[in-house]
């Protein structure tokens, strides 16, 4: 039945609007309106100012009782490039992300549809992102006004460390790889640990990534050339230990943040598992590869198409290509006496 009324209902705090997408299962909700002003003059001085003064809006949106856990969140600010359509500062359980590829993804065809990128062009328009790893180049399909399927070509992704032997409690030494797609992950594969990352249970799975990822930040010490803000271990990624090259899809499963599960191949994770592969020699330049998702199958695809340098640092830029879908659009609202207003996340 219809229920006549106020567009609202009661509050007397702010109303933030968003839209809601999905990348291969992962969850984005994107700040449309309501974000108060957002201070700093670069994009990393915004994500600083964020965290410092804005984050009740992440904790409001992503966090229990309007999100979960396992939810995602874009902000969209002002970019210093004056080349770029849109500025992304991404927002998860624990804080915020350098990069996000399934993000990038979605907001390419968002880009598209909400007007940030003035003249769309067929059968694939261009969209510029600043990122706070950088400057991410997306191309989405276009045609009779429709958006569709989008791929990114990364910042320079490059393999940080190979072989590097961590002591994992309950686990023990265990032999890790540490690549960058505009986040660090650590990558490993699951049956060192008796897993399966398509079949064994999340709990199992949970909890051998989170272990590497407290390993390998306390035993590891990162570093990027271009700012300090980017030198953190984002997560861990289980594979299934299929690098070589296949036609086949190779699986794997990220956890990352404050043990936040990827339902998506993970766009950043892929971009540094193919940087991996290519420092390695198990893939050459525009050898398309197909990455599954441990926990919903989707798929994306990924090939090194350019070699690079980043510092010191062999480098490859990635391209990953995937779809995007629209789930909805919601208003959310706060009550001052409220005592979880400002969201809760259950250990």
């Amino acid at each position: 039945m219809e229920i006549p009324g106020r567009p609202f209902p009661p509050h007397d705090g702010p109303v933030l609007s968003v839209v809601d997408m999905h990348t291969g299962g992962e969850p984005l909700r994107v700040v449309v309106a309501g974000l108060p002003e957002v201070g700093g003059r670069t994009l990393l001085e915004k994500r600083r100012f964020v965290r410092r003064e804005l984050d009740w809006v992440r904790r409001v949106l992503l966090l229990e009782p309007r999100g979960h856990r396992d939810m995602y969140g874009v902000l969209l600010v002002p970019s210093e490039y004056g080349d770029a359509h849109l500025g992304a500062l991404f927002m998860h359980n624990e804080g915020y992300s350098t990069m996000c590829g399934h993000a990038v993804l979605a907001l390419a065809r968002f880009a598209v549809d909400y007007g940030l990128v003035p003249e769309p062009q067929a059968p694939e328009t261009r969209v510029n992102m600043h990122c706070p790893c950088g400057l991410v180049t997306a191309f989405v399909e276009y045609a009779e006004g429709r958006s569709g399927r989008a791929r990114f070509h990364s910042v320079p992704a490059f393999a940080f460390a190979t072989d590097v032997i961590v002591d994992v409690p309950e686990f023990g030494k265990i032999k890790v790889d540490i690549g960058y797609g505009g986040a660090f992950y650590a990558y490993v594969s699951a049956n060192k640990f008796g897993l399966d990352v398509s079949s064994s249970k999340m709990r199992d799975l949970v909890d051998a990534a989170s272990a590497v990822t407290e390993a390998v930040k306390a035993q590891v010490k990162l570093h990027h050339p271009d700012s300090e803000d980017l030198a953190f271990l984002y997560g861990t990624i289980l594979t299934d230990g299929n690098d070589a090259f296949s036609e086949e899809p190779t699986a794997n499963i990220c956890v990352f943040a404050d043990a936040q599960v990827d339902r998506s191949p993970t766009g950043s994770g892929v971009t540094g598992r193919i940087a991996l592969q290519y420092h390695k020699g198990l893939i050459q330049l525009n050898q398309t590869r197909t990455f599954k998702s441990g926990t919903t199958d989707s798929l994306f695809t990924g090939k090194a198409v350019k070699e690079t340098k980043c510092g010191d640092f062999k480098a490859v830029v990635v391209e990953v290509s995937g779809h995007a879908y629209y789930t909805g659009t919601a208003h959310f609202v706060l009550e001052h006496e409220d005592i979880l207003k400002n969201g809760f996340l259950l250990k």
